[in-house]
């Protein structure tokens, strides 16, 4: 998963309309009812089917740091899926998606302009087709790369070209060396 994807990833999470279980008992009886087994919740999770029904007794509640994350984020990924559907669905459709970014941009610009790289902290409100875009990119397993390319024409879009109004001659913006980036779904 690269950037892009663990960005929209953290916005579905915002979406859930119920909170996920928070006890270690909870997370693994939820596991097991989605995935079916002990075993493969070992397997998704990395440890042992036996340790996965201790966890599920509460023989032991204390797993380590890093198999708890696991846990946690095996969990938040199964969570509502019909909740993050229909948020996707929304914002694809009618309500657009806003990104908020500190990235380098690079554009292509007519001579005698500059065309510098340079760090810029944005926040743009992209409409729904930029979001149905990027869905469909994700859905097809689309590279990050791919998924920026589809952000940059957006920026380039609304935010430097203000629909057509400004910045005409400008023919290709880049997103490259992001600090941070996160969507909120419209």
């Amino acid at each position: 998963m690269g950037e892009i994807d663990d960005a929209i990833a953290r916005a579905e999470q915002e979406t859930f309309t119920q909170e996920p279980p928070k006890t270690l008992k909870g997370q693994i009886n939820f596991l097991v009812r989605q995935l079916g087994s002990a075993k493969a919740v070992a397997a998704e999770i990395g440890v042992t089917a036996d340790s996965v029904n201790r966890y599920r007794r509460g023989a032991r509640k204390h797993p380590p740091k890093d198999i708890a994350s696991k846990i946690d984020g095996a969990v938040r990924s199964r969570w509502q899926p019909g909740v993050r559907k229909r948020r996707r669905r929304h914002a694809a459709a009618t309500g657009g998606l806003t990104v908020e970014t500190r990235a380098r941009f690079g554009y292509t610009a007519p001579v005698g302009t500059t065309d510098d790289g340079r760090f810029r902290r944005l926040t743009v409100h992209l409409p729904a087709a930029y979001a149905q875009r990027l869905f469909d990119a994700r859905e097809a397993g689309a590279s990050d790369q791919q998924m920026r390319e589809i952000i940059a024409e957006g920026f380039k879009d609304i935010y430097f070209q203000d629909g057509g109004s400004r910045a005409i001659g400008l023919s290709d913006v880049s997103l490259n060396d992001i600090d941070y980036i996160d969507f909120d779904l419209k």
